[in-house]
């Protein structure tokens, strides 16, 4: 059988009964491979062998059942399934010149035009190696308990405890449990509003928010984590120095003694992270096992009898009046003050996002962030607890730690302290403020308080290394992600990733020597209060992300975790600001500086990703509301402002229109670009009209303005479409702005009167009108040889050829963003003059123009002429008249000249080369009959007859002597705004008309703007 030719390609498709069909039996198991054949070339599209599902019985169609591919950005075998398009399903089969869709396309990176061979069709049947992936359990909960149970538990705790009292410190701790929390309930719900990917926090942000915030965000946020590594780990130097100082040992002092120590612990967490996500893993589940023991070892020595030596350190075992003395806070040292303490232990609160941070390692983020940190707060929240009220309830506050410190008769009476009614003098120690032991001294007072006190130094070894471990594993993870979005310069470098868990190996060593930098401060109460306001900061932004994502109704945000609240989210991200400035006012300062400095840096670079956030949601919805609501204001001339439809085709043909117009309306009205799409153009070029590469050149070219964009058989019925539906509620064009038709002679006569026929369309849709003529043109498609538009074209082509192929319009995809074209409106205009011929009252909008554009600063030094008709004898008096008008006005202008000899005849030469121009339009008829005439100019339009010469004679004068005047007063001129005239529509054909136009703005240097209002007042000099 033939096969039928469809414009040049031809569909090979032996397996389907009908041409397009892909339809199989239902549960057949098929593998087939279409190849489609193209000017000689073959495109393969392979199916992958599967059952397919009985959908569809006894019809041939190309519609598909609903898939999982459909929707998935990922990529299965090599291969990626679309559905068929729109246009595919309803065009008749013999005007779709485009492949049938086969639902398959290749995947990324994958050359089109390629044939898959046998060699990939093995790669395609090998199954990729599978990266380790977490569970709930241990990929999320675990880590984050881990993360939470860091040094602040077991070194700082008891001291907090002492310093602000059970009863604070447990006020302490909720307050840092229901900011966690509540952060908590808002990670879960924007983790569960869509597929999440590696990257954590800064992803979850970046996807909400947008980059502005995300990437400033996750900056801050890996620094944060990178510090707190330093932290962990000079907690965990702090208990081996302390360990080393009791058995007499030392390697230089203290605090070297913690630099060195903390720098190989640090180096060796490295190994660790650098061996795999698999081995880290199995580490922080080892690390879990030696805390819970070391708690239980706790637990139990607070029950046990206390032994003479643990009652000299200040351990009683639960006792009534140590719990009643420790409940109350005693403030000591620089920091003894409620939010110094807070400062301090919110930290240790901070691991919430530790299974967040590496969502890109879970197996179902979606269910494991959710349920892995809210089981991790609520655990670690009682621990600390527990902790709190019972270290609280068996340790005195000082103690000496010497056995032989007991009461004894002559001295029970000078005896201080809780102490004395237990049998021991603490007094000295106590009066002299050097009590060694005790919950306010000893910050090793689990491990006195233990069963068995090696097991506490072993959780404290465990929960240091594995916070340690968790913040090196998290921050070069996030990391990661912000490098590969290139939102910030210099990064980008340690975004690579290696092996088949993608570790970001330069991420690691960046990492490591940031924390080692903060390791060689030493000092754990110094280092902890730096990452404080970072890790609240991030809070604040991670609920206002919930808070705003919610509040802006976005379709898109549907989060399947329902148990949060916007409101909740709002209230702890102002609180989280505001304990951050209670904590340390200039470091919040600092981090907020930080945050505003990225985010000014990313929207003054304009990054080119569009992630659907909320803050795009949340600009429609301002949009919208504020556009309804000008629905309820009437206009007033006080408050009008041109807004223009300009007609430049692709922006980038006409660079000089676009700067012209987008100078006076910058940052002060609408200015929206129209272009019209012929018919014979390619449907992609009708569907599209490539908005996205004209939208990034308006854009690249700093010009404020919309792109429209409609498909129509001709020119002048798409303006038509334009005229009447651009623009949104009482947002809407007013003016039309268009380029003068400079090849108007050499066109055909049709679309010379279609371009006037425009001009009519205009005022008939109560429009104002400006055409822009320049000495060289606007067009620069010659110069650019791209960008070819039909619609545009035909008007400039004097045949028409039947059989012209379909135009092909150069898409972004191809060929970029078109190229910058430098224009005369761009360069600063020094002092020059914008010369106004206000020869007509059109409304005021002759003169409101050239007002805005010295607004400019390109304009700025420009003075503004304005010239004006008037009798030779009252030449001042119409002067006096029109500079009081203007002085009303207020606009600033000067200059006022009459012109009183603008109604004198023209030169014989230049009535002349008129007459010449206008000829080949001119009709032979002697003598014709007005009903003849009256059928003539319905048919011919452009044709001029005698009696129509004759009678606008004195309008064709006009316009020769204005053009007489122009040359000799504005030669030197940056620009010329001339008064446009009207030709009556019926009574002026369209190509006297146009010659007008021609007459009035020939030989002349600088651009010329010929500017006519709808004759409605745009000026007013009342105040209301």
């Amino acid at each position: 059988m033939e096969e039928p030719e469809l414009g040049g390609n031809v569909f090979n498709l032996c397996p389907m009964r009908g041409r397009y069909s892909i339809s199989s039996a239902c549960g057949e198991e098929r593998e087939d491979r279409f190849s489609v054949t193209n000017g000689g070339g073959s495109v393969g599209y392979g199916v992958a062998s599967h059952r397919e599902p009985c959908v569809t019985s006894g019809y041939d169609t190309l519609d598909a059942p609903p898939r999982y591919e459909f929707y998935s950005n990922t990529e299965a075998a090599g291969r990626r399934r679309f559905r068929p398009s729109l246009f595919q399903l309803y065009a008749h089969q013999e005007d779709d010149g485009s492949p049938p869709p086969l639902y398959e396309g290749p995947a990324a990176g994958e050359a089109q035009g390629a044939t898959a061979g046998p060699e990939d069709e093995e790669k395609a049947d090998q199954p990729q190696a599978e990266p380790t992936r977490f569970g709930w359990v241990q990929g999320v909960m675990i880590r984050c308990m881990l993360n939470i149970w860091g040094v602040i538990l077991y070194l700082r705790l008891p001291w907090i405890t002492a310093q602000a009292g059970i009863g604070l410190t447990w006020v302490i701790i909720l307050i840092s449990s229901c900011i966690t929390g509540v952060t908590g309930l808002s990670v879960s719900a924007i983790a569960t509003n869509g597929k999440v990917k590696g990257g954590g926090t800064y992803f979850l942000i970046s996807r909400s928010l947008g980059p502005e915030l995300g990437g400033s965000i996750g900056l801050i946020f890996a620094f944060a984590n990178a510090v707190a590594v330093a932290m962990h780990t000079v907690g965990f130097a702090e208990t081996v120095q302390e360990l080393m100082q009791e058995h007499g040992a030392s390697m230089v002092d203290r605090t070297n003694d913690i630099r060195i120590i903390g720098v190989i612990t640090v180096t060796c967490l490295l190994a660790i992270s650098m061996a795999g996500m698999e081995w880290e893993s199995k580490a922080q589940v080892l690390f879990f096992l030696v805390i819970m023991v070391s708690f239980a070892s706790y637990f139990v020595g607070t029950v046990i009898p206390a032994t003479p030596e643990k009652q000299a350190k200040g351990f009683f075992s639960y006792r009534a009046d140590i719990f009643a003395q420790n409940f109350v806070p005693r403030w000591q040292g620089p920091q003894g003050s409620f939010f110094g303490m807070f400062s301090i232990f919110f930290p240790s609160a901070t691991g919430i996002l530790a299974g967040a941070n590496i969502s890109g390692d879970l197996k179902d983020p979606n269910v494991a962030i959710p349920r892995g940190t809210l089981f991790a707060i609520f655990w670690t929240t009682v621990s600390y607890l527990l902790i709190s009220v019972t270290i609280g309830s068996c340790v005195l506050r000082d103690a000496s730690g010497f056995i032989n410190d007991t009461v004894s008769g002559p001295d029970a009476g000078d005896c201080l302290g809780l102490g004395c009614q237990y049998g021991w003098n603490f007094s000295e120690c106590i009066s002299n403020s050097t009590c060694p032991f005790g919950i306010s001294n000893y910050y090793q007072s689990m491990s006195m308080v233990s069963a068995f006190g090696p097991l506490i130094t072993a959780g404290i070894f465990g929960a240091t290394l594995s916070s340690a471990l968790a913040c090196l594993v998290s921050a070069p993870k996030v990391f990661q992600c912000l490098c590969k979005d290139n939102l910030y310069p210099l990064i980008g470098f340690f975004g690579k990733d290696y092996g088949k868990n993608n570790e970001p190996y330069r991420a690691y060593l960046l990492a490591y020597v940031i924390a080692v930098c903060f390791i060689l401060i030493a000092e754990l109460n110094t280092i902890a209060p730096i990452i404080s306001n970072f890790f609240l900061c991030s809070y604040a932004l991670i609920n206002f992300s919930c808070f705003h994502a919610s509040i802006t109704n976005s379709p898109g945000w549907r989060p399947s975790f329902r148990f949060f609240s916007k409101w909740a989210s709002l209230l702890c991200a102002m609180v989280a600001v505001i304990i951050m400035f209670l904590l340390n006012w200039w470091a919040a300062l600092i981090a907020i500086g930080i945050v505003l400095f990225l985010l000014g840096y990313v929207l003054y670079k304009r990054p080119s990703v569009n992630w659907g956030s909320s803050v795009q949601a949340g600009a429609y919805n301002m949009a919208l509301s504020h556009c309804v609501s000008l629905n309820q204001v009437d206009d007033h001339i006080k408050n009008y402002r041109p807004q223009c439809l300009v007609l430049t085709g692709p922006p980038a043909l006409r660079p000089a229109l676009v700067d012209l117009v987008g100078t006076f309306t910058k940052s002060l009205s609408l200015m929206m670009c129209g272009n019209v799409v012929s018919e014979r153009s390619s449907p992609d070029a009708v569907n599209s009209a490539c908005d996205n590469s004209y939208i990034a050149w308006l854009n690249q070219r700093r010009i404020k303005s919309f792109y429209h964009s409609v498909a129509a058989e001709d020119l002048r019925s798409g303006v038509q479409m334009l005229l009447q539906g651009a623009g949104l509620g009482r947002i809407r064009p007013n003016i039309l702005v268009m380029g003068f038709k400079k090849n108007w002679k050499t066109d055909r006569a049709s679309c010379m009167d279609s371009y006037i026929g425009i001009l009519h369309d205009a005022f008939d849709q109560q429009y104002g009108v400006c055409v822009l003529r320049m000495k060289d043109g606007l067009d620069t498609s010659r110069q650019m040889h791209a960008h070819t538009n039909l619609a545009y074209e035909a008007l400039s082509e004097p045949t028409e050829t039947p059989s012209q192929p379909p135009i092909s319009v150069s898409c972004p995809e191809a060929s970029g963003i078109p190229p910058q074209t430098p224009t005369v409106f761009q360069t600063k205009q020094e002092k020059k003059t914008i010369d106004v011929y206000w020869l007509s009252d059109d409304g005021g909008l002759t003169l409101l123009i050239p007002y805005l554009l010295t607004r400019k600063k390109r304009w700025a030094k420009c003075k503004v002429r304005v010239f004006v008709g008037g009798d030779i004898q009252h030449m001042e008096e119409r002067r006096n008249e029109v500079m009081g008008l203007i002085n009303k006005f207020r606009l600033g202008f000067h200059e006022v000249q009459v012109l009183p000899d603008i109604d004198e005849s023209p030169q014989p030469e230049n009535v002349k080369r008129f007459e010449d121009l206008i000829a080949p339009y001119r009709v032979n008829t002697i003598n014709k009959s007005e009903d003849l005439e009256a059928a003539g100019l319905k048919d011919y339009p452009w044709e001029v007859s005698n009696t129509e010469m004759e009678r606008n004679k004195a309008k064709s004068h006009r316009q020769i002597r204005l053009n007489e005047v122009l040359c000799d007063y504005s030669r030197e001129a940056a620009l010329i705004v001339v008064t446009l005239p009207v030709g009556r529509r019926g009574v002026c054909p369209s190509a006297l008309y146009m010659a007008w136009l021609e007459t009035l703005s020939r030989n002349l240097r600088p651009p010329v703007l010929l500017i006519r209002g709808n004759q409605q007042n745009v000026l007013t000099f009342y105040c209301q």
